[in-house]
């Protein structure tokens, strides 16, 4: 007997399902490397669904929550995966000693890991801007909003999660960042 007439429709629907994710997955790992590029398509995606609000002049809720649900990965891009306030209290807790980070030659390195990976964050960022371009085509999103309101609420939002996630960078003394720091390795010798 042929194998295909003795799947139920479930398993059918199942078997496809599984092969497209394979396939996105395929096509995701092969875009890993190009980083440039990722960002770029995903800047100008943004830029056509700011368009797209501009032009329709409504569902602003939408580009609100976007903006909101961004400004969160942007954060999260930026945060240590070990936060060292957290290790403080965790070691404040357990042995009544203040933690700290490595300050003198002596004491080990420990290297940025961010919380959430570059890569992660491209995704999730161009996930949520093909939601939001999908919601800007229904009309039950379109939520009268005035909207000048909404961005100066994020744009406060934005001001205060960026000093306050400055502050904690400046006291922790970490760079979520490669350029600016001393690079080790290859030195040209003439």
């Amino acid at each position: 007997m042929d194998t295909e007439q003795d799947q139920t429709p479930f398993a059918a629907v199942t078997a496809q399902t599984s092969k497209i994710q394979r396939q996105y997955q395929a096509l995701l790992d092969q875009s890993t490397p190009f980083v440039l590029y990722r960002w770029i398509g995903t800047g100008v995606f943004l830029g056509v669904f700011f368009l797209r609000i501009l032009f329709a002049q409504g569902w602003y809720i939408v580009a609100y929550a976007l903006g909101i649900y961004l400004l969160n990965l942007f954060l999260a891009f930026l945060q240590p995966k070990f936060d060292p306030s957290n290790e403080m209290l965790d070691n404040e807790m357990e042995d009544g000693a203040v933690g700290s980070l490595p300050t003198k030659q002596d004491e080990e390195f420990r290297p940025f890991i961010r919380r959430l990976p570059e890569f992660k964050f491209w995704h999730e960022a161009t996930r949520a801007i093909a939601i939001g371009f999908t919601c800007s085509w229904f009309e039950i999103f379109n939520v009268p909003v005035f909207w000048p309101v909404l961005v100066m609420y994020w744009i406060i939002l934005f001001v205060l999660t960026m000093r306050k996630q400055i502050q904690h960078m400046i006291k922790y003394r970490y760079v979520p960042f490669s350029f600016g720091k001393a690079r080790y390795g290859k030195t040209s010798t003439s």
